[in-house]
This record gives structure tokens, C-alpha cells and sequence, in this order.
């Protein structure tokens, strides 16, 4: 299954496998900014993609660095749609206590291509049950 990218900007770099098995392509930034704590930043990676046939990107947050920085994705897993053309963007969020500088040609954020699956909506009157039932949040206790 080929990923079609298309570079907007001379400085990105492709997303790209750091290792082999690995679900996720390391996405890059193409700038410099400082997040100060607290603050949410669009990161541009310079690239436009076209996904393939019945599928979505998942952008998902480097576990690096929300271990040792507090940095993480603000919405994941953001999901970008088969059909979207602009360019790939990651909404970053501070959640630590120090500014954080993101670095030009650094890695932000990881892409995993999911399939997708499209329904039909079909309206009843009744629902099925299970054994869960209505048990939301909090429903299996915690031990």
C-alpha cells in the first residue's frame, strides 16, 4: 500500500519508520517555536499527503516526549480524513512547567494509517443487550 506525499516546503522531511515494525511514521517540524506551559501551537511538517482508499492518519502524540517534556497532541488521535489535501499540521500542547522549543527537522509527532470502515445507519426502537448494559464511567471499578 503506497502513501502518496507531496513536500510544500524544501525543509520537510518525509515521514518515515524509525524501526522496522513500528506502527507509527515519525512526522518533523519545518520550524522553530517556543510552547510556553499551558500554550497550544499548530506545528506545520511541510507536507500534503493523499491517503489511500479507505483509510485515515491517525496523528498521535511521541511518548518521549510526553514523558520527559509534558509535550503531547492536543486532540489525539487527531485524525486526518482520506479526502483532506492541505497540509499536514500537529496541535501541540505544553502541559509542563518549562517553555519547550520545537526544533526545525524534529520529530513532533507519530502517523498511524488505520482502515476505515463505512456504515449504514439503520434506526430501531430497541438495542440488543449485553451484559454491560447502560454501565458507563466508572462502571468496572478499579480493582
Amino acid at each position: 500500500m503506497n502513501l502518496k506525499i507531496k513536500r510544500i516546503n524544501e525543509e520537510a522531511i518525509l515521514p518515515e519508520y524509525a524501526h522496522e515494525g513500528d506502527a507509527g511514521l515519525d512526522l518533523f517540524s519545518i520550524e522553530d517555536k517556543i510552547i510556553k506551559p499551558g500554550e497550544t501551537t499548530l506545528i506545520h511538517t511541510g507536507i500534503q499527503m493523499e491517503l489511500p482508499k479507505n483509510t485515515e492518519a491517525q496523528v498521535r502524540p511521541r511518548s518521549g516526549l510526553a514523558l520527559k517534556h509534558s509535550i503531547t497532541v492536543l486532540n489525539t488521535p487527531g485524525t486526518i480524513d482520506e479526502g483532506y489535501r492541505g497540509e499536514v499540521g500537529v496541535i501541540l500542547i505544553n502541559h509542563g512547567k518549562a517553555n519547550f522549543k520545537v526544533e526545525k527537522q524534529m520529530k513532533i509527532a507519530q502517523m498511524v494509517i488505520k482502515p476505515v470502515f463505512r456504515v449504514q445507519i439503520e434506526e430501531v426502537s430497541e438495542l440488543s443487550e449485553t451484559e454491560r448494559s447502560e454501565g458507563g464511567f466508572g462502571s468496572t471499578g478499579l480493582k
